[in-house]
C-alpha cells in the first residue's frame, strides 16, 4: 500500500485530467473521506476548503467525473486522477478550469 502524506488539515490536491484528450480540467483537493467515496463510487468527491464539507462533483449539475485510474506521485503529497467527464468541469461552462492565460489577468 502506498502512504499518502496528507498536510496539515488532512488534505491533499488531485489534479484531474481527461483521459482521453490528457487535457487537464481541474485541481481540487481531498480528504480521506473523499478518496474512499471516490475509490468506492468510481466517480470523484472533493472536500470543499470554502464550505468545510464532501462535494461530489457534477451532484447537481450533471457533469460527473467517471473515474478510469487514480495515480500517486513520487512523493505521495499530489493525486493525479484520470477521468471521463459527463460535462464541463469548470463552474463557468469552460471545459477546463484552466481556460485563461496569465496574460488574460494582467492590467
Amino acid at each position: 500500500m502506498i502512504e499518502l502524506n496528507w498536510d496539515t488539515n488532512g488534505l491533499i490536491p488531485a489534479v484531474v485530467q481527461d483521459a482521453e484528450t490528457g487535457l487537464v480540467l481541474m485541481v481540487a483537493w481531498m480528504n480521506a473521506e473523499a478518496l474512499e467515496c471516490t475509490r468506492t463510487t468510481g466517480e470523484t468527491h472533493f472536500w470543499s476548503r470554502s464550505r468545510q464539507e464532501l462535494w461530489h462533483k457534477g451532484a447537481t449539475s450533471g457533469n460527473t467525473q467517471r473515474v478510469v485510474g487514480l495515480y500517486v506521485d513520487c512523493d505521495g503529497d499530489t493525486l493525479l486522477i484520470k477521468v471521463h467527464p459527463a460535462g464541463p468541469a469548470c463552474h463557468t461552462g469552460a471545459t477546463s478550469c484552466f481556460y485563461r492565460t496569465l496574460e488574460d489577468t494582467l492590467d
